[in-house]
């Protein structure tokens, strides 16, 4: 009896402990209740283009909460922010020299690819995470799929023209990269700042940030922004878009009472 009286008391006093531990197992860990999260905002939502638009700057902001604060201070925490323009096919065409005439021989079409991209990070995007993960999110001008439409040739043609796509829209402004455009300006926000070409198309672009842990992808957020011509330069994209025909004579007409008034002027009597 005595034996089972001491057994039923240490039952007792380990009860409550047991309920205790249950209570601690049932509650959340640090690391589910911590994750990370980020937040932007645009400087603008809408960009107009006007005659004498010569290009601007687009200014992103951001901010970061649930952050570690340590692996902040040490610079593992990266950001890329990526202004995307319309997509739509493009063709790139090889010349080549045939009988002393320049002609084009050969040519290739990318599917769905941007028609302009500009890129800030707050490094190197190559040193930011492997580059598998830059080429299943598109993030770097290296890493935009561009996949041929239709093509039959020889395959190792491919890589050529895609470097000739690549080397085209940089050179003419329509490609960017800055490696320092972003920068944390407090223990929790950031800013970004994007380049937008004289020539950049008109459509909705879409603001992409990329939040990155220690080399790890965290979050993505999205926003739109809008580019349209205003004035006269919309009037016209109007009238050649809805009265092509019309828009057209007009403009042989204008051209020739242009010439005519050109030459009226500048004849020698």
């Amino acid at each position: 009896m005595r034996g089972l009286g001491l057994l039923v008391a240490t039952i007792l006093l380990l009860a409550p402990l047991g309920a205790r531990a249950q209570v601690l197992l049932d509650q959340p860990t640090a690391s589910t209740t911590s994750r990370e999260t980020m937040e932007i905002g645009t400087s603008t939502s809408e960009i107009a283009i006007t005659s004498d638009f010569a290009g601007t700057d687009l200014t992103i902001f951001g901010a970061l909460s649930n952050t570690d604060q340590l692996l902040l201070a040490i610079g593992q925490y990266d950001i890329v922010v990526v202004l995307e323009g319309p997509r739509e096919n493009a063709v790139v065409r090889k010349k080549e020299r045939v009988f002393g005439i320049w002609v084009n021989t050969r040519s290739m079409t990318f599917e769905h690819v941007p028609q302009a991209y500009s890129l800030s990070s707050t490094r190197a995007v190559d040193n930011i995470t492997a580059p598998l993960e830059l080429s299943d999110r598109g993030i770097g001008v290296d890493h935009i799929p561009l996949t041929p439409v239709g093509f039959v040739g020889n395959v190792g043609d491919v890589p050529e023209f895609r470097q000739a796509f690549r080397r085209l829209q940089s050179s003419g402004g329509l490609y960017e990269s800055d490696p320092a455009g972003v920068r944390f300006v407090s223990s929790s926000l950031f800013r970004a700042t994007l380049k937008i070409p004289a020539d950049v198309p008109n459509g909705v672009h879409t603001v992409r940030a990329y939040l990155f842990k220690s080399g790890k992808f965290l979050s993505e957020k999205a926003l739109p922004l809008r580019v349209i011509k205003t004035g006269i330069e919309q009037t016209i994209t109007d009238a050649a878009h809805q009265q092509p025909i019309a828009y057209g004579v007009f403009s042989v007409l204008l051209a020739l009472v242009t010439g005519w008034g050109a030459s009226f002027l500048f004849r020698k009597n």
